[in-house]
């Protein structure tokens, strides 16, 4: 096989950058390891920063988010008991963020590839990828029958995820690795229950963090800090509802609705970063160059930036030879992709009880978070970060 752009799989960033590289003329395929009902059905957050809706609906594939996504305006911050709101919109001058799950844009991008007659093989995990620093980078891959393939190309797009085969492909010493463990993670669960608040709660307490989400306007989905090595057997529905009650009760005795938990499960909390983003023709994209803590909701977003710097580095240089906005790619992505991690860490750091704290450690934590609720400018620093830094030209 033979194609323009080989990219490797189809979550948000490799399916965008097929579909954005079809709009400028580009040929490309999209090799996945998962069958399609996987990656349409495998539920996972979805907090659109504005830039990202901006960008679904620019380029064709924005109808149902629009239809279908919650707009959120605001969100609430809440400490001892009180909650506090912050209005994104009116501190960003119009902008906001939208509730809408990542199968949903999955589905929108595979949707709108399949129509255009876009080829995506599924059930097809990518073996090796071989001469990337040539002039015909290939894709080793096999097919569902087991059958050994090679897809030619003049580029590769590492869109597979952190445990993806793109950057491992990368020799050792090419990379230099970026990398945070917090001592803590998220339980997370998704439960059958009309949402009891509007907008996202972000809740510090002294027993942990906990987050308030939701779906739809009948699923809620609920967070709150546990041990990275937490034992979810020890976990029942019943004892995850108290919990979420005590961090969550407000002092006029708000709590979150019960209903059928649906889905439960840990997710570690991490900063990678990856340095540079490309070696010869291959290039990363999204997780497979970078993964920040979900407190500040971006990873999809951060795909989404990458991805529409690629497409348009690649495509000027397939329609005219210009190479310096390849060259650049990497630095141009970085330059957001460490602002990202900044206010990751800086939500993260603030809301979060760490092991070992002292009395000292969560005055100083209280008082962070006056301020922040207090001050028009540190609101409107979060603000501005919270809908999304705008994607590098």
């Amino acid at each position: 096989m033979r194609t323009q752009v080989g990219i490797i799989g189809a979550g948000p960033a490799g399916l965008m950058l097929s579909h954005l590289l079809h709009l400028e003329g580009v040929e490309s395929v999209v090799i996945e390891a998962r069958s399609r009902q996987y990656c349409e059905e495998r539920v996972r957050a979805g907090v659109l920063e504005q830039g990202t809706v901006d960008l679904m609906v620019e380029t064709g594939v924005g109808d149902r988010v629009q239809r279908e996504g919650l707009v959120h305006r605001g969100l609430d911050i809440s400490f001892l008991g009180r909650r506090h709101r912050i209005d994104l919109c009116e501190l960003t001058g119009g902008k906001c963020i939208t509730i809408y799950a990542q199968h949903e844009v999955i589905k929108d991008l595979i949707g709108a590839r399949l129509g255009a007659g876009g080829r995506i093989l599924f059930d097809t995990p990518a073996v090796s990828l071989d001469d990337f620093d040539s002039d015909s980078p290939r894709i080793r891959f096999a097919a569902p029958g087991g059958e050994p393939c090679e897809l030619t190309c003049d580029f590769i797009a590492g869109c597979d995820g952190f445990h993806g085969i793109a950057r491992g492909s990368i020799p050792t010493g090419a990379l230099t690795l970026y990398d945070r463990s917090y001592p803590f993670a998220w339980l997370g669960i998704l439960a059958e229950a009309a949402p009891t608040a509007l907008e996202l709660i972000y809740t510090h307490h002294e027993r942990g963090f906990a987050l308030f989400s939701m779906r739809s306007p009948s699923i809620t989905r609920l967070y709150l800090q546990c041990a990275p090595d937490e034992d979810l057997d020890q976990w029942p529905d019943e004892r995850v509802w108290n919990e979420l009650d005590a961090r969550f009760r407000t002092l006029d005795g708000w709590t979150p609705s019960r209903g059928p938990v649906l889905q439960k499960g840990v997710a570690e909390m991490r900063g990678f970063v990856a340095e540079p983003m490309q070696r010869g023709r291959l290039f990363l994209a999204g997780d497979a160059a970078h993964i920040v803590p979900p407190t500040g909701a971006k990873g999809l977003n951060l795909a989404m930036g990458d991805v529409r710097v690629l497409s348009r580095a690649l495509a000027e240089f397939l329609r005219s030879g210009r190479r310096d906005l390849l060259d650049h790619y990497s630095e141009s992505c970085l330059r957001r992709v460490w602002k990202v991690q900044r206010f990751s860490w800086w939500m993260t750091s603030m809301l979060h009880c760490f092991p070992g704290d002292s009395e000292f450690d969560r005055r100083r934590q209280l008082a962070e978070l006056d301020y922040l609720v207090s001050s028009h400018a540190a609101m409107t620093t979060l603000a501005e970060n919270y809908v999304g830094l705008p994607f590098d030209e």
